[in-house]
């Protein structure tokens, strides 16, 4: 049973008067029911039972609190422990504030936006899977393709990085493009009796440029790095692996 504790009851005048109906000699309410329109306490109240009340807009309380509707938290408010720890919100979290609403992505260090919920990074170049649980995406080195030419005069694309001459006749290597200090190779492939030359560009040890073998089928590799480009005139310092067998 819950008890309020009353002191000092006084009628009009201030004299004392009786206990009235439900309080006993020391101020004690003893009654089970106590209604009233307001009251106000300036000490403690203790209530061994439930509180039930409604249309609170302040909650300050230690314990557990259960609540059906329009809990809001203030800023900096914090919510917890309460059984396990989690506070779950239902609805669609339109009156939620200050909460990430997505994820920002940058491009060449310039936001695109923040309400993206999804990355996407499949294409040309990149493949994604997923194996016991991990997810990998795989992308690509910039710039690595494999760029095929037939013979006669082959111009090779320096913006790539891998090439692959198939040579026929009489073949001559040159270039177009390039940055200076990227490095190159190229898998040269005879396609019957073959004479493979070079373009004034390629810089050999020793400044003579290699005999690459003549048969049908043989197999040769040119790797070089570009030492300069542009109007004082292209230099490739190359090397020659020849013949593979």
């Amino acid at each position: 049973m819950s008890q309020l504790f009353v002191d000092n009851i006084k009628g009009r005048t201030g004299g004392a008067i009786g206990a009235p109906s439900g309080v006993n000699a020391t101020g004690v309410v003893t009654a089970t029911t106590f209604k009233g329109t307001s009251g106000e306490f300036t000490g403690n109240v203790s209530i061994g039972g439930t509180l039930t009340y409604e249309d609170v807009t302040n909650i300050d309380a230690v314990g557990i609190i259960t609540a059906q509707q329009g809990i809001r938290i203030g800023t900096g408010g914090t919510v917890g422990p309460v059984g396990s720890g989690i506070v779950t919100y239902f609805g669609d979290g339109s009156n939620l504030t200050g909460v990430v609403s997505g994820i920002e992505v940058k491009s060449s260090d310039t936001s695109v936006g923040t309400s993206l919920t999804a990355l996407n990074f499949t294409g040309a170049t990149v493949t994604a899977s997923q194996s016991a649980g991990i997810s990998t995406i795989a992308i690509a080195a910039a710039g690595i393709a494999t760029n095929a030419y037939s013979g006669g005069l082959v111009t090779l694309d320096l913006s790539k990085d891998e090439h692959k001459v198939t040579a026929t006749g009489i073949t001559t290597l040159t270039v177009t493009g390039g940055t200076e200090g990227d490095t190159h190779i190229v898998r040269v492939i005879n396609s019957g009796i073959t004479t493979v030359g070079f373009s004034t560009y390629f810089l050999f040890p020793s400044g003579s440029a290699p005999s690459l073998p003549t048969a049908s089928g043989a197999f040769s590799q040119i790797s070089f790095q570009v030492n300069r480009v542009g109007a004082a005139g292209t230099q490739l310092f190359a090397t020659a692996a020849l013949n593979f067998s």
